[in-house]
C-alpha cells in the first residue's frame, strides 16, 4: 500500500519546526527516522497532512550526561546511542536492551525519541524510560516542559505530547553505583516486537522489575529481598493482557513469571 497525499517540510532549527506545529496543529507530524511512522502511514493507520522531517538538524543531535542523566537529543539514532563509548559504564540496562531493537538496518535511521514518541508497549526504549525511570523534554512555542515517564506514557501508542509540542530530548538516568541489571525478552525472532519484555534493576535494598508487551503501557513493581513468588505472580495477574495472534494472556502472564523471576535472579547473583 502507499501513503495518503501529505506535505513535507525539512525545518532549518527547531524554531522553525516549532511554527510548523503551530501552524498545522493535529494534521501535522514530526518524523526523524520514520521507521514506525512510514509503516503506519503505508497502511494508512497514520495520515498526516505534513510530514516535519527533523533528521538533519544538528542541535537535536548530541548525546551528553546532564544532571545526572544521559540526554538524547531527537535526532539521535538508535545506533548512535548504542555506539555512544559512555553507555556501558553510564547506564548497562540500556547498553543490554539496544541491541534487540528491531534489526541493525533499522537502528541505523530509527530514533531513541522517536520509539518513545511511538509509544509501543511491546518497544524495549519506553520500557527502559518507565523502569530507570527517564524524562522527556517537549517544546513548543508556548514553552518548554518536562513530563516524568509515568506521566508522559498514557496508554496504547498515546502519549501526554499535545499536538503543537515536539519531543526534543530523552533522559536516561546514569546507574548508580552498588546497582545491578538485566534484560531478557522472548518474540517470534530476534528483532520482532517482543512478547513479553523484562528488565530489571536492583541494589542491596530490593529490585525494580519492569515489564513490556502485556499492558498497554509498561508495568512496574518495586519488590524486596528475598523474592516473592505471589508477588510476581499478582503482578502477572496485574498486569491483565489479551489474547490476539501473536501469544494468548494466559501465556503472557506464564512469561511474565518465568523471565521476570529470571532478570530478579540476575540481579541478585551480581549483587552477591
Amino acid at each position: 500500500m502507499k501513503p495518503a497525499a501529505f506535505d513535507y517540510a525539512r525545518p532549518d532549527n527547531v524554531d522553525e519546526a516549532l511554527a510548523l506545529l503551530a501552524e498545522r496543529g493535529a494534521g501535522a507530524r514530526i518524523c526523524a527516522g520514520g521507521q514506525s511512522l512510514g509503516a503506519m502511514m503505508n497502511m494508512r493507520l497514520a495520515t498526516p497532512d505534513i510530514l516535519i522531517d527533523i533528521a538533519g538538524l544538528r542541535e537535536l543531535k548530541s548525546i551528553a550526561v546532564v544532571d545526572g542523566a544521559i540526554e538524547v537529543g531527537a535526532a539521535v539514532t538508535q545506533d548512535e546511542l548504542l555506539r555512544w563509548p559512555e553507555l556501558a559504564n553510564r547506564q548497562p540496562l540500556l547498553a543490554r536492551m539496544l541491541p534487540w531493537i528491531g534489526h541493525y538496518q533499522t537502528r541505523q535511521r530509527g530514533t531513541v525519541c522517536g520509539s518513545l514518541a511511538h509509544a509501543d508497549p511491546s518497544s524495549e526504549l519506553p520500557l527502559a524510560l518507565a523502569l530507570l525511570p527517564g524524562e522527556v523534554v517537549l517544546r513548543s512555542q508556548r514553552g518548554r516542559r518536562v513530563l516524568d515517564a509515568a506521566v508522559f506514557q498514557t496508554g496504547m501508542m498515546t502519549t501526554a505530547a499535545a499536538a503543537d509540542e515536539m519531543i526534543i530530548a530523552a533522559r536516561f538516568p546514569l546507574a548508580r553505583t552498588g546497582t545491578a541489571s538485566a534484560f531478557q525478552e522472548v518474540a517470534q525472532r530476534h528483532g520482532d516486537f517482543a512478547i513479553v519484555a523484562a528488565a530489571a534493576v536492583g541494589d542491596k535494598s530490593g529490585v525494580r522489575l519492569g515489564v513490556g508487551g502485556v499492558a498497554d503501557v509498561p508495568g512496574v513493581i518495586d519488590l524486596s529481598w528475598p523474592l516473592s513468588d505471589d508477588a510476581l505472580n499478582d503482578f502477572a495477574w496485574a498486569l491483565g493482557g489479551v489474547d490476539d495472534q501473536h501469544a494468548t494472556a494466559r501465556y503472557r502472564r506464564h512469561l511474565v513469571r518465568r523471565i521476570g523471576k529470571r532478570v530478579i535472579e540476575e540481579v541478585g547473583d551480581a549483587l552477591s
